[in-house]
């Protein structure tokens, strides 16, 4: 099975390896895909409605413990993607309560900045599928490569600034509301909504190849991580600009 590289480590070989060709269950459709997608998309807006209106309860807890549970869940998935039916559907659930967290400090401190964000994320998606489908931005060698790059780049100055966060330090602007900041942050946003493509692409090479039924669940799980990314680099910058 001939898949080409992705920057969502969700959609890399080794997962497809694993899955093989066909199964006597059937074979993914995007139909399938779209279906398993709605279904965690509502995995992770109950627990996130909970989360956010209960935050001040457990603070940082709610967020600790759903990344967390939201890691090994994710880790787990990608090992076994056999068990995606299940594990999905729980990754999208721990997901949903550190987003909801996160979403009701942002919210105290910016008034409607919750509501834009998820407008804005569920608006870059449907452009992004839109680009794709009609062929407006297409997802050449070039282009997969060059957003494989920029994404681990993104990926190795997060782990730093998180390292360098243990000692009181930053790096430097990524974390500014100034000019420079908001420049840093919009390609950020950027780079998170390009990986959207290679998710789309992903998933209809799995489906031409005849992928098993459950890698529908797979499909659906790496959209959720493209789209959590995506959700928090816009409550970042939202926040930004806001400041």
């Amino acid at each position: 099975m001939a898949y080409q590289k992705s920057s969502n480590p969700v959609f890399s070989d080794k997962v497809f390896q694993k899955a093989g060709v066909q199964s006597s269950e059937g074979m993914m459709t995007i139909q399938g895909t779209v279906n398993k997608s709605f279904i965690l998309f509502m995995a992770l807006l109950v627990p996130g409605i909970w989360s956010f209106f209960n935050w001040e309860l457990m603070g940082s807890g709610l967020i600790i413990g759903g990344f967390i549970g939201g890691l090994v869940l994710g880790i787990v998935t990608v090992s076994k993607p056999q068990w995606s039916p299940y594990t999905a559907p729980l990754y999208a659930a721990f997901q949903g309560v550190a987003l909801g967290a996160i979403s009701g400090i942002y919210g105290a401190a910016f008034d409607g900045i919750v509501f834009q964000a998820i407008m804005l994320t569920l608006a870059i998606l449907g452009f992004m599928l839109f680009a794709y489908r009609t062929g407006l931005i297409k997802v050449t060698e070039k282009l997969r490569s060059g957003i494989i790059a920029a994404t681990a780049a993104i990926m190795i100055v997060y782990m730093i600034s998180f390292v360098l966060g243990f000692f009181g330090m930053q790096v430097p602007y990524l974390h500014s509301s100034g000019m420079i900041g908001i420049g840093i942050s919009l390609v950020i946003t950027g780079i998170a909504a390009f990986n959207l493509l290679l998710d789309f692409d992903y998933i209809d090479r799995a489906v031409h190849y005849g992928a098993p039924k459950y890698m529908e669940w797979m499909g659906a799980f790496g959209l959720m991580v493209t789209l959590v990314w995506l959700y928090l680099e816009v409550l970042r910058l939202l926040s930004k600009l806001r400041d």
